[in-house]
């Protein structure tokens, strides 16, 4: 019975890991490729990124996530390190967010998210158009962090469901 608990707190705690690595893997950025898709994109990496420093932090490594931003790198084709700039930004951020905030309510995790996600988007702009060919618009860039923050309520939502039924069990 003890091994049973311990294989299930093991799955529980990777949960977060995996969750991200397969992110990183599948590249949801392809979707611009569909004409009715390009001005609807947002960064599901950011929000659990978000999640899991502010709520759960011992789950994900900042290692973890440095490598799944490498490989998010290579999948979108982006220069090595951006994408891990921006989510180190991001863990950064919201490690202060935790560290200052006294009581813990979901508007307020949600509005301190606008920062969180300007700061780590701005990272990831600098880098590609100060060190990189690649061409990213200003306008791209914003709709996805208005994108990014309007489904953050419901990620959050579904993420904070699991991780209680998971603890009832």
């Amino acid at each position: 019975m003890y091994t049973f608990r311990y294989i299930k707190e093991f799955i529980v705690k990777s949960l977060p890991v995996i969750l991200l690595y397969f992110l990183s893997f599948s590249s949801f950025e392809n979707i611009k490729q569909f004409d009715n898709l390009a001005v609807f994109s947002f960064n599901l990496h950011m929000i659990v990124i978000y999640f899991y420093i502010l709520k759960f932090p011992d789950y994900l490594g900042i290692g973890h996530i440095f490598v799944a931003g490498l490989i998010n790198d290579v999948v979108i084709g982006t220069p090595l390190g951006t994408s891990s700039l921006s989510f180190l930004t991001m863990c950064f951020f919201t490690t202060y967010i935790r560290n200052v905030t006294l009581r813990a309510k979901m508007t307020a995790e949600w509005f301190t998210f606008i920062p969180a996600i300007f700061f780590s988007n701005l990272t990831f702009f600098l880098i590609i158009n100060n060190f990189s060919n690649l061409s990213y618009y200003y306008v791209e860039l914003l709709a996805n962090s208005f994108f990014t923050f309007l489904f953050f309520h419901i990620f959050y939502y579904f993420l904070i469901n699991y991780q209680t039924r998971i603890k009832e069990d």
